[in-house]
């Protein structure tokens, strides 16, 4: 397997993700019916995220936080939503890459969960 090294690449790691998530019993609902998540505009936006995480490319402007707090006020985040969303991320990753910027994205995801978690229901 080869390590993570273009927008391609985290393209077609988010679409697995993705495929996953919309159907998991735990959060599947939050991009079904909670936003009804439109993936052909999201995923542009979200492969900018990771990109400029895994690729220093600055691509992504916009506020990752602000998004999820308006997702938290109609309907409440748990801890184990976070968790969840961690796991088959990194579930993900490991499935389709391997090498440093793979293990960068795994940490970055549960980086980035646990603020989210932190910020939006411990605060």
């Amino acid at each position: 397997m080869n390590d993570i090294n273009s927008k391609e690449d985290i393209e077609k790691l988010l679409i697995a993700f993705y495929k996953k998530a919309l159907t998991d019993e735990l959060i599947g609902f939050y991009f079904t019916e909670v936003v009804a998540l439109n993936l052909e505009k999201h995923l542009p936006i979200i492969t900018q995220f990771w990109e400029s995480i895994l690729l220093n490319t600055q691509q992504y402007s916009g506020n990752m936080f602000q998004i999820h707090q308006h997702i938290h006020q109609l309907s409440a985040f748990k801890p184990e939503h976070f968790d969840r969303w961690v796991q088959l991320f990194q579930e993900t990753v490991t499935e389709m890459f391997e090498g440093n910027r793979s293990e960068l994205a795994k940490q970055r995801a549960a980086s980035i969960a646990t603020i989210m978690k932190s910020k939006l229901i411990y605060q």
